[in-house]
């Protein structure tokens, strides 16, 4: 966002508050009553655009006890308020070589886990994805996704040809119809699934790789 924006964004901010509290005594707001202002000025809105007009607030009363008043206490630094619009933790995840991915596929020998392993790693789906196919929505080595976690209707992705002859030849042996899950198991199950694949090779090459759990990559 750009100057002109952030000033638009703290006036429009500034205005609702005025708005609400223009009658009252600033040092007089309780906490209750700052809560409701910020309910209401984030009411709908992305935790983001929450977290930004909680700082807008706090930067007006701010610039209050710093030029204005030495004695104003900034209700918006009340913990109460600060854990509620406090900003996330980013967790970053140990990214896995692809020679690493491929060994944990190759030592998946039965042909259901391996194929959604493939997938995951292949295709760059989700675990409720891989979970939600059926053949209907396979049209040669592009996948329809329905209902994706992204919000839209649907995504289409690609996967190489090989991994998309073994999909439809699973779906010919096993007699999946169209419209039936191809792979019929619970979230949990395939959860454990992916994390035993990764413990496995953990086991194999010990600690001396440095690898996390390869659920935590998938």
């Amino acid at each position: 966002m750009d100057r002109t924006g952030r000033f638009r964004a703290y006036e429009w901010v500034l205005n609702k508050f005025c708005e609400k509290f223009g009658d009252h005594d600033l040092k007089e707001l309780l906490p209750d009553e700052i809560l409701t202002c910020l309910n209401l000025i984030t009411n709908g809105r992305k935790s983001q655009t929450k977290r930004v007009r909680f700082a807008h607030l706090t930067a007006f009363f701010n610039f209050i006890k710093n030029n204005i008043d030495p004695d104003m206490n900034n209700p918006c630094h009340l913990p109460m308020l600060r854990k509620l619009f406090r900003q996330k933790t980013t967790t970053y995840w140990d990214m896995i070589g692809k020679e690493t991915v491929d060994e944990i596929i190759f030592r998946t020998t039965k042909v259901r886990n391996r194929l959604m392993l493939e997938l995951m790693a292949r295709g760059g789906m989700r675990i409720g994805e891989v979970l939600k196919l059926t053949p209907y929505d396979i049209q040669d080595c592009k996948l329809l996704l329905r209902d994706p976690k992204s919000g839209r209707e649907q995504e289409i992705i690609f996967i190489p040809q090989k991994v998309a002859n073994r999909l439809k030849a699973y779906i010919r042996e096993n007699k999946i119809d169209d419209n039936q899950r191809i792979f019929p198991i619970c979230y949990e199950a395939a959860r454990i699934m992916v994390m035993k694949a990764g413990n496995r090779l953990r086991i194999c090459q010990h600690q001396s790789t440095g690898y996390r759990n390869y659920n935590e990559k998938f």
